[in-house]
């Protein structure tokens, strides 16, 4: 009793789709800020020359400045410029860097949209059960990650940055679209070391994230067994049951046609494939049937292996309603079912003798 108490077993595939319905899902964040660091720096490669003019531009604005009184009006002009120039500087890298943590999320979940996360939960301000989270193994986890991240970014960061000093005072010496160049070309090899540092940590994170997540989804024997359970009381699970089954069976009598001695029909409505081995059966036996697209399949499926239609509508109506598939006839329809077949052995087209 106490191993199907145990949470041993992977989580079922409802279970996933549960937790995933209630906004729990396994997503690392450092995938997403990698996403969303590389991103930003195609975008700022991309636009550094738009940028730098617009830094131009706002420094040649600041400077026609000088020498005019510093009133309310101007300072109000100055702020107005000031935030124009900012905020089309910033608003392309703004979006995209949006659209990149978007798809940064999406990548690991697909499309998950949910407002269950969005509704209160009372129980979370319990002081004692929050204090209580402070202390757990995740939270340490999480703080351990933080810190070996921060430590190993902030050193390698200051290693290069230390290196771009010491050229402070030859850069100093050079133009000030040279001094851009050298901003740019500094940036990129220390926005790529970041990145690389980050993307490490990332995949680590994911790993972690996943196995975290799964295992807390883990069921014990008899959760799986309740589950299975309410699986098959559910009126929609059974529907989904039947309609595999049903098309199984479709299949497998379809595969059946190309064996039949005759397909008799209504003709438009009614098919009726029939085989007859004496060596087997003692009488002919139903080996598809169907009705109108079901109909129309069976007698496609029979022309294209030169199984030869009988059209006897009576016959054809009768034998649907009264003779189930892998059955033999009764008795009382011997004398029309030979008739038929005699005609069929007469016009030299059983089964795929047809040229």
């Amino acid at each position: 009793m106490a191993d199907d108490l145990e949470k041993t077993e992977e989580p079922t595939a409802k279970k996933i789709e549960d937790a995933r319905l209630e906004g729990n899902v396994a997503k690392s964040m450092d995938i997403v800020g990698v996403a969303v660091l590389f991103v930003a720096i195609l975008a700022l490669l991309m636009l550094f020359n738009f940028i730098a003019e617009r830094m131009l531009d706002l420094s040649r604005y600041y400077l026609s400045l000088m020498g005019q009184p510093l009133d309310r009006e101007l300072m109000l002009d100055m702020a107005i410029v000031t935030f124009r120039e900012f905020l089309i500087m910033a608003l392309p890298i703004s979006i995209v860097i949006a659209v990149a943590g978007i798809a940064g999320t999406m990548m690991q979940i697909g499309f998950n949209f949910t407002t269950k996360p969005l509704v209160p939960n009372f129980s979370k301000l319990d002081p004692i059960k929050g204090f209580a989270n402070l202390f757990t193994f995740h939270k340490f986890m999480e703080s351990v990650k933080i810190t070996l991240k921060s430590l190993t970014a902030l050193g390698i960061g200051f290693l290069f940055f230390w290196s771009y000093i010491q050229e402070l005072p030859t850069v100093a010496l050079f133009s000030l679209e040279n001094q851009m160049g050298w901003l740019r070309d500094k940036s990129i090899v220390l926005a790529s070391v970041m990145l690389i540092i980050i993307f490490i940590y990332a995949v680590i994170d994911l790993f972690l994230t996943r196995k975290q997540y799964f295992d807390k989804l883990k069921m014990s024997k008899q959760e799986i067994k309740d589950e299975m359970k309410n699986m098959e009381g559910d009126p929609h699970v059974k529907a989904k049951i039947r309609q595999i089954q049903m098309q199984a069976a479709r299949k497998r009598m379809m595969s059946a046609v190309p064996t039949a001695d005759v397909v008799i029909t209504n003709p438009t409505h009614y098919a009726v494939a029939i085989v007859y081995d004496e060596t087997k059966h003692f009488a002919p036996v139903v080996v598809a049937k169907g009705v109108d697209n079901i109909a129309i399949q069976i007698k496609k499926v029979a022309r294209e292996n030169g199984v030869h239609i009988v059209q006897n509508p009576p016959l054809a109506r009768t034998l649907y309603k009264e003779v189930d598939i892998d059955r033999p006839i009764p008795e009382m329809m011997f004398a029309a079912v030979a008739e038929v077949l005699a005609y069929v052995y007469k016009m030299g087209k059983k089964r795929k003798e047809t040229p």
